[in-house]
């Protein structure tokens, strides 16, 4: 018997999305339309450009729709007239309507990079890094209207590690949902869900502004995975005579001092237990860099502190 070609829709946004939708686009299967955020303005003084997925849409010459919600009927009725057997979401990012669900003949799945049900939400990769979880993984799940709490189809486990940071673990995520779609896809009409418990749920809440300064006072462990969890953004900081310093990856040290203080000529600083060795940071409006030259051209000597710690 030939292979099933699907006609699908892909609801994606950020960075994670691409590599299921590159693997998409490189399968038997017929990209009908492909559905992300509106343009925004991503940097300062630029006009408005696409998201991660808009922007490769484009360029590999999709269908792209980009509307702010589906509350209205015109929006509802253009996605039915795309006739979809199937809709792929990945952080796509805006709530679907519940009688949007129904409409393609194998439902929304959604890949969702975490073990289902801990960490439903907005921010699974930093949160697991951020509470020192072991392991997480993806989940290929069917979209239902209470957010990420759908059936699951597919699940893979994935260490974590003691020096991931949540770009390299959103990366390795992001390879892993995209052979699982693919995955799914093939085995469609046989795919068997079972419903999530809610024992052990927990929810990935999107990160504030005020989570990305660091108390000093905490624990090296805690300082250590706030700024793994938080390098891809929104960037874990910290004052330094009034100029405000990302910290974009660190290893626990073995050393101590005041907290926030600088601790000899390697750029460790010390928390309320232990200390950390800072490995990149950025300067604002400047690029990211590694310690070593960051310190050619900014002085942060021993011995000194960090705005505002003891």
């Amino acid at each position: 018997m030939p292979a099933t070609i699907l006609n699908v829709a892909f609801f994606g946004s950020s960075d994670f999305a691409v590599p299921s939708l590159n693997a998409l686009f490189a399968s038997r299967h017929k990209i009908a339309s492909v559905y992300s955020q509106p343009p925004k303005p991503r940097r300062r003084g630029q006009k408005a450009r696409h998201t991660p997925v808009g922007e490769r849409a484009c360029s590999l010459g999709l269908n792209l729709r980009f509307p702010e919600s589906f509350d209205s009927s015109g929006v509802r009725e253009d996605f039915s007239a795309i006739g979809a057997d199937v809709a792929i979401v990945a952080a796509y990012g805006i709530i679907l309507p519940k009688d949007l669900l129904h409409l393609p003949k194998h439902g929304f799945l959604n890949i969702h990079p975490s073990l289902l049900p801990r960490w439903r939400g907005a921010a699974p990769i930093q949160r697991a890094i951020m509470a020192g979880d072991a392991t997480t993984g993806v989940c290929i799940m069917r979209v239902e209207p209470r957010v990420d709490s759908g059936r699951v189809c597919i699940e893979r486990i994935e260490p974590i590690g003691p020096e991931a940071t949540a770009s390299i673990l959103q990366n390795r995520l992001a390879s892993l949902g995209a052979s699982m779609i693919l995955e799914a896809l093939d085995r469609i009409d046989a795919l068997e869900f079972r419903p999530q418990s809610n024992e052990g749920a927990t929810y990935a809440k999107k990160v504030e502004k005020h989570e990305a300064r660091i108390d000093w006072t905490r624990s090296s462990n805690d300082v250590d995975r706030q700024i793994r969890g938080l390098s891809a953004n929104p960037g874990a900081w910290s004052p330094f005579k009034g100029e405000r310093i990302k910290f974009l990856d660190s290893r626990v040290a073995d050393a101590s001092g005041a907290p926030g203080e600088i601790v000899g000529t390697d750029l460790t600083i010390a928390c309320g237990t232990g200390a950390v060795r800072i490995l990149r940071l950025q300067r604002p409006s400047k690029r990211p860099m590694e310690a070593r030259e960051f310190l050619k051209g900014f002085a942060l000597p021993s011995g000194s502190c960090f705005d505002g710690a003891p």
